[in-house]
Formats: C-alpha cells, sequence, structure tokens
C-alpha cells in the first residue's frame, strides 16, 4: 500500500470536500458527455482505476491528470486565474494593513513636525 504524504493526511477537511465535489463534477461532465470510463480514461491518458480516483476526488492524483480532464470539458483556462496575485485575498489583507500603519505613522509624524513648529514659532515670540 502507498504510503499517505503528510500533506494530504494534514489536508483540511474543507479542501478534501472541493476535491470530492471537483471529482464528482467531473463525472457528471463525463456522464453528460455520454462518455464511458474506458473511453474518457484513454482520453486522459490513464487507467480506468485511475480515472475513478479522479472522479472521487483522490487527493493522489496528479495535477497534470486533473487539468487535462479540465481541458477535455473547456475549463482549462480558469487554472491560470487560481493563485493570481489579484485573487490572493491574504496578501492584499496584509497590503492594506501595511498601508493603514503606514498611513498612521505619518499622520503622526505630521502632527509631531506641527506641534515642534507651534512650539518653535510660540517660543520665538
Amino acid at each position: 500500500m502507498p504510503k499517505t504524504s503528510r500533506a494530504i493526511a494534514q489536508m483540511p477537511p474543507s479542501t478534501m470536500a472541493a476535491l470530492e465535489k471537483l471529482g464528482a463534477d467531473l463525472a457528471v461532465a463525463r456522464l453528460r458527455r455520454h462518455e464511458s470510463l474506458k473511453t474518457w480514461s484513454q482520453r486522459l491518458g490513464v487507467t480506468v482505476p485511475t480515472l475513478l480516483r479522479l472522479e472521487a476526488g483522490d487527493p493522489g492524483v496528479g495535477i497534470g491528470i486533473l487539468a487535462t480532464a479540465l481541458w477535455l470539458i473547456g475549463r482549462d483556462a480558469e487554472l491560470s486565474q487560481l493563485a493570481a496575485p489579484e485573487h490572493d485575498q491574504g496578501a492584499l489583507d496584509k497590503d492594506v494593513r501595511q498601508a493603514i500603519a503606514l498611513g498612521k505613522q505619518r499622520a503622526q509624524a505630521s502632527a509631531e513636525a506641527r506641534m515642534n513648529r507651534r512650539d518653535k514659532e510660540g517660543g520665538e515670540q
């Protein structure tokens, strides 16, 4: 029996559920096209058992096989956007937090500079 990688063993349940849904959706796409497991697996270049694992949402199925399955149903273009920086909410949130902190620093420095000018102008009179 193959050893399960730590990455797969640590996969969050929501991610596993998403893979299972993706596999089920791919199975529906195959069935709606009236393709048999044998024909579809040949088009993918995999064995029928590998296709069954893909359709079951097995996280051990290679990403290349998944990408080819998406290509077969005309959905591979979305792959280039999955991790696009403009969709990386965690990084975007961090950028916003950094911008807010910088704004606060600049506002504080500006306020201190005004106070220093006032003190200086008040002391010269």
